[in-house]
C-alpha cells in the first residue's frame, strides 16, 4: 500500500476496480480544512480520463506495470499491431487505449508497451519524435510576430503550430507529450 504522498506522474495504481495511470496532480492545502491532491488520471484498460479529488494520506494499491520495447507494425481494424524484437511475438492493443498516442504512431516506431499480468494494457512514446511537414501554408516573408505560427500536418496526419518558416518536406522534432514543435531537424 502506499498513500497520496508517494504521487508522481505515470504510476500506476487501482481505483475503482480499474487500473489507472496518473497522469498529473496537484497537492492543495486551503486555508481551512484538511489538505486534499487534484489529479488527473487515465485508465489503462479503456482510455477514459478521470479527475478524482483524494484527501491527503489516502491509501491507495499500487499495480506492478512491466514495460516491453516494442515495434509498430500496422492497424488493424479497431487494434493497433506491435511486435516483440526479441521473439518476433505480435500483439494487438485497442485503439481506444492508444487514442492520445496514436496520432503520433508511424509503422516502424519502437515504443513501450505496458503489460499487467501479460495483459497489454497501453503505450508509451519516446518524449521526442522526428516527423516530415507534409502540409502547410507558405510563409509570408517578414511575417515573424512574436509567438505566433501556422498550422502544419505531419506525414503521421497530426497537426502541430510550427513557425512561419517552416516549409513543406521539412523534418521537424515535436514533443509527443504536449504536441509541441521543439525544433527544425538538420537534414
Amino acid at each position: 500500500m502506499a498513500s497520496t504522498a508517494d504521487f508522481r506522474n505515470g504510476l500506476t495504481f487501482e481505483y475503482d476496480g480499474d487500473i489507472m495511470q496518473l497522469v498529473e496532480f496537484q497537492h492543495v492545502k486551503p486555508g481551512k480544512g484538511g489538505a486534499f491532491v487534484r489529479t488527473k488520471i487515465k485508465s489503462l484498460t479503456t482510455g477514459k480520463v478521470l479527475s478524482p479529488t483524494f484527501r491527503s494520506g489516502e491509501k491507495i494499491e499500487i499495480m506492478r506495470v512491466e514495460i516491453r520495447k516494442m515495434q509498430y507494425l500496422y492497424a488493424e481494424g479497431d487494434s493497433l499491431v506491435f511486435m516483440d524484437q526479441e521473439n518476433y511475438e505480435q500483439i494487438y492493443l485497442p485503439k481506444k487505449v492508444a487514442e492520445d498516442e496514436i496520432k503520433y504512431l508511424k509503422e516502424g516506431d519502437e515504443v513501450k508497451i505496458l503489460f499487467h499480468e501479460d495483459r497489454a494494457l497501453g503505450l508509451e512514446l519516446p518524449f521526442f519524435m522526428e516527423f516530415k511537414i507534409v502540409q502547410t501554408e507558405p510563409g509570408v516573408k517578414g511575417d515573424t510576430v512574436a509567438g505566433s505560427g501556422k498550422p502544419a500536418t505531419l506525414e503521421t496526419g497530426a497537426v502541430v503550430q510550427v513557425p512561419f518558416f517552416i516549409e513543406i518536406g521539412e523534418v521537424i522534432r515535436v514533443d509527443t507529450r504536449t504536441g509541441e514543435y521543439m525544433e527544425r531537424v538538420k537534414g
